[in-house]
């Protein structure tokens, strides 16, 4: 049986009283049609989607359209004058998915926050360049890596009621995905200056100079700026496979901006080939 299309489904569940909350959660599987969408001068409409947002596209002036501040993937919309024509709204999202929406006016829009499941589809509706293409798979294995259970408990420091810990190390496709926890036990805020990997020498003669080898992250996902007061989060770190040579380690290091809550983790070779394949 095929499945119902997405402005059908939508359109029965407002005349049925099912959708008149102020959110709720939508599969898209296959949008064949544009979702109708209603929005207002004096309230915000959050449309969340499952991926960072790419492009945006409005038909009309008179709908206004913002990504939310330090959000990636959350695109609010509201109109800039009462009963505006009728007109319609395209996003694109970095999975390479197509969102597309018929907006109208209304003065009570039925929905104010509105969460899109991910697709599923064999493939994107859009096509990247090979360099966006593989951002988007990076983001994808990131995002996976982020929900993993914690694999490694021996890798962790603390200091000052701030903790940092290597949850999990996994490889896919020559990337390494480090998936870190950070918590703040303390009633104040952790400012993150740097979140540094580099590798460098396990020991040092006084009269021969350490060289450090920076490591450059291709994709850092979660929030990597701050730590608030009493909470944890996780943050998934990106880097291009490399191997440790010997009498030399890969150091974390967690630097606090304008304080001394710094924090390190030391990983040697035979730790990084045990990284776990996705």
């Amino acid at each position: 049986m095929k499945k119902i299309s997405v402005v059908v489904t939508v359109c029965l569940m407002l005349l049925t009283g099912h959708l008149f909350a102020q959110n709720t959660n939508i599969e898209i599987t296959d949008q064949q049609t544009p979702m109708v969408m209603w929005i207002s001068t004096n309230k915000t409409t959050n449309f969340v989607f499952p991926y960072a947002i790419k492009s945006v596209d409005k038909g009309s002036k008179e709908v206004l359209v913002q990504k939310a501040n330090d959000v990636e993937n959350v695109l609010q919309v509201k109109a800039a004058k009462p009963g505006f024509v009728e007109t319609n709204l395209t996003v694109i999202t970095s999975d390479g998915q197509l969102y597309s929406f018929t907006l109208k006016y209304a003065d009570q829009p039925p929905v104010m926050n509105i969460r899109f499941d991910a697709k599923r589809v064999e493939k994107p509706a859009v096509l990247f360049s090979a360099k966006n293409d593989n951002e988007v798979a990076v983001n994808r294995t990131a995002d996976i890596v982020a929900t993993k259970e914690r694999m490694i408990n021996n890798r962790k420091d603390s200091k000052f009621s701030i903790a940092i810990r290597l949850g999990g190390l996994y490889i896919e496709n020559d990337v390494f995905y480090f998936q870190i926890e950070l918590e703040n036990h303390s009633n104040i805020n952790y400012t993150i200056d740097q979140l540094r990997f580099f590798i460098h020498d396990l020991k040092k003669s006084k009269r021969t100079a350490s060289q450090e080898i920076e490591l450059t992250p291709v994709q850092v996902v979660g929030n990597n700026k701050v730590i608030n007061a009493n909470s944890k989060q996780i943050v998934v770190v990106a880097i291009p496979k490399f191997t440790i040579p010997d009498q030399k380690e890969l150091v974390i290091q967690l630097l606090e901006a304008q304080g001394g809550r710094h924090l390190l983790i030391n990983l040697k070779n035979n730790q990084l080939v045990a990284s776990k394949h996705l």
